[in-house]
């Protein structure tokens, strides 16, 4: 298989969780959309080098490469970012994990993009990818220390929101 077909198949097999962890870092489909397409951009040059056919770290460094692109990009995006935009309350239909109804995924969802960027990467990378604290300090370089430090914060603040009170909330046993 030539780099090109490889590469269009991983892209036809991550596209939709990294458009999900996309979206949990900017809340929005669109810049979501933009921002798995930059990574996917970036990531072309590389590919043979970071998880193509002939990569030397398997198609985890591929996924581990784009995450990590991601992560950065939607950081630097929300520095720079524009603030005069009027945000909107609608959120995109979305399927409901199981166990939780409407209202309560609506919340969870509104609490989740309240939070400062790094704890919702830190949310997105731990608990929509499942990654372990070792991985997501690598998607974020920094240290496993500060990946626990922000995962505590964000759920203690998602703990500490009102419509979520009586939810369970817990990390991974990861």
């Amino acid at each position: 298989m030539d780099a090109a077909e490889d590469f269009r198949l991983f892209v036809s097999r991550r596209q939709q969780t990294l458009l999900g962890t996309a979206w949990l870092l900017t809340g929005d489909w669109a810049t979501a959309e933009d921002l798995v397409q930059t990574a996917l951009v970036r990531a072309w040059p590389h590919w043979r080098r970071i998880g193509g056919t002939e990569g030397s770290n398997g198609r985890e460094g591929a996924v581990a490469y784009v995450r990590r692109v991601m992560v950065n990009q939607a950081l630097d995006w929300r520095r720079r970012r524009w603030r005069g935009e009027i945000p909107t309350a609608d959120l995109p239909e979305l399927p409901v994990p199981a166990g939780l109804g409407p209202e309560v995924h609506h919340v969870l969802l509104t609490a989740v993009r309240a939070l400062p960027p790094r704890q919702r990467a830190v949310i997105a990378l731990r608990f929509y990818e499942d990654l372990t604290e070792v991985d997501t300090a690598a998607a974020l370089d920094c240290s496993v220390g500060t990946v626990k430090n922000q995962t505590s914060k964000a759920l203690a603040t998602l703990r500490r929101h009102p419509a979520l009170h009586g939810l369970r909330l817990q990390g991974s046993a990861r």
